[in-house]
């Protein structure tokens, strides 16, 4: 019987490791985002709760809970080049592939960021715009790489595809939080994640992602399927109708 019993208890040890940490149920007001021709943005709003041990919110004393709320769109390589002035003419200079880097990322927190997580856990977790792991494709030494670091997240903060919303999330009794972040007109499509942190004292107690996925509709979905199924023929197609364009443009010059 002892021996059972201590099999048992063994059996649930996870499960009531499992009961002494919060858990997070998030959700979003959109899981499908649909582009039309008319599009010019949205606005998301992520909310949920947290669950707590024995239903107890943590005492007060014990420091505050902070949310932070991560969207990241689908990786993508891209190409950075660098300008330089040369003889008055600005010109391409040096270039930095990367390999992999996020198509769009935004960050709400109920505080910023730096004050809730020290850099490890920044960098770990990668919480804010300075903390994204870029994947260059070639070795360049770290002065040049954090240059160009740099100003891949320049150029895409100001097309307002990367940016922080610090104090955007509201918590409401300790359990209850929801934040809105916006999601421009030029975002891309594809599989996109919301990430939950729960973090007390600078540690991530708990963690849960909800996917969202953004697409085109109607025409404009109509014409990137075919570009992407039938490459050859949507080439084709689209220089018989240059063709055919230009052709009845200068038809009608020609007449008036």
């Amino acid at each position: 019987m002892k021996r059972a019993a201590a099999a048992l208890l063994m059996l649930c040890a996870p499960l009531l490791m499992g009961q002494a940490k919060p858990v997070l149920v998030p959700d979003v007001s959109q899981r499908d985002i649909e582009i039309a021709y008319s599009f010019t943005g949205a606005e998301l709003l992520l909310f949920g709760a947290i669950l707590y041990p024995r239903g107890r919110a943590p005492d007060p004393e014990d420091g505050p809970v902070d949310i932070v709320v991560v969207v990241k769109g689908p990786t993508q390589a891209i190409l950075v080049r660098e300008k330089a002035k040369v003889a008055g003419i600005w010109l391409n200079a040096e270039s930095m592939r990367y390999r992999s880097a996020p198509s769009f990322y935004a960050i709400a927190s109920s505080r910023p960021v730096r004050q809730i997580v020290d850099e490890r856990t920044r960098a770990i977790f990668e919480l804010g715009v300075d903390s994204l792991q870029l994947s260059p494709a070639s070795g360049a030494i770290p002065e040049v790489q954090q240059r160009f670091d740099r100003g891949l997240v320049d150029l895409r903060t100001r097309s307002g595809l990367y940016y922080e919303a610090p104090g955007a999330v509201e918590i409401t009794g300790g359990v209850l939080y929801r934040a809105r972040l916006a999601i421009p007109a030029r975002v891309p499509v594809g599989r996109f994640t919301a990430e939950t942190f729960l973090i007390q004292n600078g540690r991530v107690l708990a963690a849960a992602v909800r996917p969202i996925d953004i697409r085109k509709s109607g025409f404009e979905r109509f014409v990137a399927s075919s570009a992407r199924d039938y490459s050859v023929t949507y080439g084709l197609v689209a220089v018989a109708l240059s063709v055919l364009f230009g052709w009845g443009a200068g038809a009608l010059w020609r007449r008036f």
